[in-house]
């Protein structure tokens, strides 16, 4: 079974865990299974296979003391506080690309290159947590949703040859890049649609690399229990290995920066009649292997 590593949080404050089973996670500080002076899943990651090896022999028989009740915690995002803006890759799906071009009335044209964009760090929220209406407020009339596999990179590096990319790959989480359609058309530039307050659930766990072959698992997004995207990353444009090479390229990544990797086809704004997210939606994303993520919309 996938070792799950969670941050969490309670009367003592956020740490790091790893899920036992349904009901039961391990408080990794407690279980004392960490690395002198790693706290948070920062550290867990920066510390890479040291911490690893620490929490899967904490797992094999769990201090009693260190067991706590998955109802008596709260979930936050696996990394609550992204040190840098979460790195995105766009139009990485190729019905994905036809959806888009169709909409905005122009010929479909495979992309050449990734294209990179970002969203502040300060949009990441956690699993369960409420998505703003943005739609209520009149900031955009086309929120959207994007189920995407996310990358945790664990070791730094620039210009990493595509190779060694997998080298640099602490592990997995889940993401929703939500979107202001409008504001990402009207601004030129992806960045504000991109970056709207708590536009960037994401979690509800990190499945380490080595647990998880991500180059052809499924990918699901269903909104109020109706499927809207079902794809596999191995239609990808550009895989993983392509993706850290290529953003690599004279800039250094850094352990515990967190790499999008696009979304599939059957977003909102691309539906006919566009179906936009709005107050008392519930989004569900699926990553086959790594479980699911769910928020609400709230007003």
């Amino acid at each position: 079974m996938a070792l799950k590593l969670i941050t969490f949080t309670d009367a003592k404050g956020p740490r790091p865990g790893a899920v036992i089973n349904d009901t039961q996670v391990l408080d990794l500080l407690a279980a004392g299974a960490l690395p002198a002076g790693v706290t948070c899943m920062k550290g867990v990651v920066a510390a890479g296979a040291s911490a690893l090896a620490g929490i899967r022999a904490a797992l094999k028989a769990p201090a009693p003391a260190a067991v706590l009740d998955r109802s008596a915690i709260t979930l936050m995002a696996p990394i609550p506080q992204p040190s840098r803006n979460v790195f995105c890759v766009g139009r990485n799906y190729m019905d994905h690309v036809a959806e888009g071009d169709r909409v905005a009335g122009r010929e479909t044209e495979m992309p050449k290159y990734p294209q990179f964009f970002t969203k502040a760090p300060e949009c990441v929220i956690a699993p369960d947590a409420a998505i703003p209406d943005h739609g209520a407020t009149g900031v955009t009339q086309y929120l959207d949703y994007e189920a995407e596999l996310t990358i945790v990179i664990g070791k730094a590096g620039a210009n990493i040859a595509p190779e060694a990319a997998l080298d640099h790959v602490f592990g997995w989480t889940i993401a929703n890049d939500v979107t202001g359609r409008d504001l990402q058309r009207r601004h030129g530039q992806w960045f504000k649609g991109k970056s709207l307050d708590r536009s960037c659930p994401m979690g509800p766990w990190i499945v380490p690399a080595d647990d998880l072959d991500t180059s052809d698992v499924g990918i699901k997004l269903w909104v109020n229990g109706e499927q809207r995207q079902s794809s596999r990353t191995s239609k990808m444009i550009f895989d993983i290995k392509a993706i850290i090479h290529q953003l690599s390229q004279g800039f250094t990544l850094l352990p515990g920066d967190l790499i999008m990797t696009g979304t599939p086809e059957g977003v909102g704004y691309a539906m006919v009649p566009p179906r936009v997210l709005k107050d008392g939606d519930v989004v569900e994303i699926e990553v086959e292997g790594i479980g699911r993520l769910s928020n609400p919309v709230k007003a």
